[in-house]
């Protein structure tokens, strides 16, 4: 490939279908026809000997060196975009739809906040919440199916803090709150007169909220560590679904304490000091640094900060259950 024969705007129609995985939507949203996009594409797939992109009944997916060249080509649009146009940005006209993945009750805390802002800031900005089943959203990221994930990522954090592969890596992240891990049971549970005890705690009924189904999960791994076990009855994927089971059962099950306002069952549940000790509960903001740069993306995770911050969450700094040991 020779570089000075190569027309720049084909680098720009090839971000716009890596963004949006489908031809049709990346030639609406550069006012392009789509014969005309699938032509540049095809001059593109010329000058670099490769594929690139792959049609598929659901779109297109990108060869191995479609997805190396991407944030290449992203952070260097952006930084173009940056120079050329410095302080053009207005919140207030921008037209703009952003994926997010976060489980069910992280987005019940901090998705009505957000949308008060984007309803009275950002009229022309549109949010779709897009499903996260795992702890590891970097794939997701990495492709461009998502813009910002939000959650509790301890692998992927420890990586990215650690070491010199940590430098390597395209992935950014900030945390925004940390919180504590509790065991939550219905009012009239059982146990929830008294001192929960390691042998009372193993010897009920559980329930494991697991985003993979895995009927494994942290709290099995700190028990093991002393020789113990817990029963797991029921494994669900959603926090609302916990507190609904529990609330009407026996089961017991461990949750983030902040998130428990998040389950609707509020009054029907209590909290209990788990009689363990466990690690924080770390929620992060996870991004691709090729939106760094990016001054709506950059707009979007002040305003998740702030949210934070500014106790705009309020559900974050208050007690969501009754304590009582």
């Amino acid at each position: 490939m020779n570089f000075l024969t190569l027309d720049l705007n084909l680098l720009r129609v090839f971000d716009a279908v890596m963004i949006e995985q489908n031809l049709t939507r990346a030639a609406d949203k550069l006012a392009m026809t789509q014969p005309a996009v699938s032509n540049a594409l095809k001059r593109l797939r010329y000058s670099l000997n490769d594929e690139l992109l792959i049609r598929t009944a659901y779109g297109v997916k990108p060869t191995p060196r479609a997805e190396a060249l991407w944030p290449v080509i992203r952070q260097a649009l952006s930084t173009l975009e940056s120079a050329l146009a410095p302080g053009a940005f207005d919140v207030s006209q921008a037209a703009v739809t952003f994926r997010m993945a976060m489980a069910d009750a992280t987005a019940a805390l901090w998705m009505p906040t957000l949308m008060r802002a984007i309803q009275s800031e950002a009229p022309g900005v549109k949010v779709r919440m897009m499903p996260l089943t795992t702890r590891e959203p970097r794939p997701m990221l990495l492709r461009g199916d998502i813009d910002i994930a939000v959650g509790f990522f301890p692998g992927v954090v420890a990586q990215l803090t650690g070491g010199q592969a940590a430098g390597n890596s395209a992935i950014r992240h900030e945390r925004l709150y940390t919180g504590h891990y509790v065991c939550v049971m219905r009012k009239d549970h059982p146990l929830a007169h008294s001192k929960l005890t390691v042998d009372d705690y193993c010897n009920a009924n559980h329930l494991l909220v697991s985003f993979s189904g895995r009927a494994h999960g942290l709290i099995d791994e700190i028990l093991a560590a002393s020789g113990r076990e817990r029963r797991i009855l029921l494994t669900v994927n959603q926090f609302f679904t916990a507190g609904r089971v529990v609330a009407n059962s026996d089961l017991i099950t461990v949750l983030p304490r902040h998130l428990i306002s998040a389950t609707g069952m509020t009054d029907a549940l209590i909290c209990k000091e788990l009689p363990f000790e466990t690690p924080e509960v770390h929620v992060d903001m996870l991004w691709h640094e090729r939106d760094g740069r990016n001054p709506a993306h950059k707009w979007l995770r002040d305003n998740l900060v702030n949210m934070t911050h500014s106790n705009l969450v309020p559900e974050l700094e208050q007690d969501v259950a009754p304590l009582h040991d």
